[in-house]
């Protein structure tokens, strides 16, 4: 450090330092601009950090992947593979006389027949949903004929709409029809 302070000194060996160290340090703006690093702990060493686009997306996307992976894929996979291997295939037999067959037992993997048995509801039951739907649909198509009925006899006679009936209490008429005739009795007309 002595001989650099003291060559430091001397004005010619200076100059030279100040444009070497200069160029040096346009060296290393040019590199930097160029491959986007870093240097850290203040340029002492090798120790580079290069600036580079973020890969959270890739990230997220493969654990997302490798999620769905294990808690599905391999679990499904798993069960298909023991039911074709254990289980396998229905096969046709002769069924007694007084048995009746489940809608289930039709089919022939063993998988449909755990959806069909167990989530899907029976065709029996499909069918009379089905018919209590038309039959809904009838009771509305019965209810719209007789209201337009209504309607073209109102526009036939010239009524006033007003198809309803209010019933009436007869107690009340009776009191009325009695305080009628009671003043009808006082006044003596």
């Amino acid at each position: 450090m002595a001989i650099f302070s003291s060559l430091a000194r001397s004005g010619q060996f200076s100059a030279r330092l100040g444009t070497i160290l200069s160029n040096q340090a346009l060296l290393q703006a040019r590199n930097n601009a160029l491959t986007g690093t870093r240097f850290m702990s203040g340029g002492h060493g090798p120790k580079n950090f290069t600036i580079t686009p973020s890969r959270f997306q890739w990230h997220k996307f493969k654990d997302m992947f490798h999620y769905y992976i294990m808690i599905g894929l391999i679990p499904v996979g798993a069960v298909v593979f023991y039911s074709n291997v254990f289980i396998g295939p229905a096969t046709l037999t002769e069924t007694p006389e007084d048995y009746t067959p489940k809608h289930w037992e039709y089919h022939r993997h063993p998988i449909t027949r755990f959806i069909a048995r167990y989530i899907l509801p029976s065709p029996q039951q499909e069918y009379e949903k089905m018919l209590h739907h038309l039959y809904e649909e009838n009771e509305k198509a019965q209810i719209r004929a007789l209201e337009k009925q209504v309607r073209d006899k109102m526009a036939e006679r010239n009524d006033y709409q007003s198809y309803y009936y209010r019933p009436a209490i007869g107690k009340y008429h009776r009191v009325a029809k009695e305080a009628a005739d009671e003043l009808e009795s006082l006044r003596g007309d």
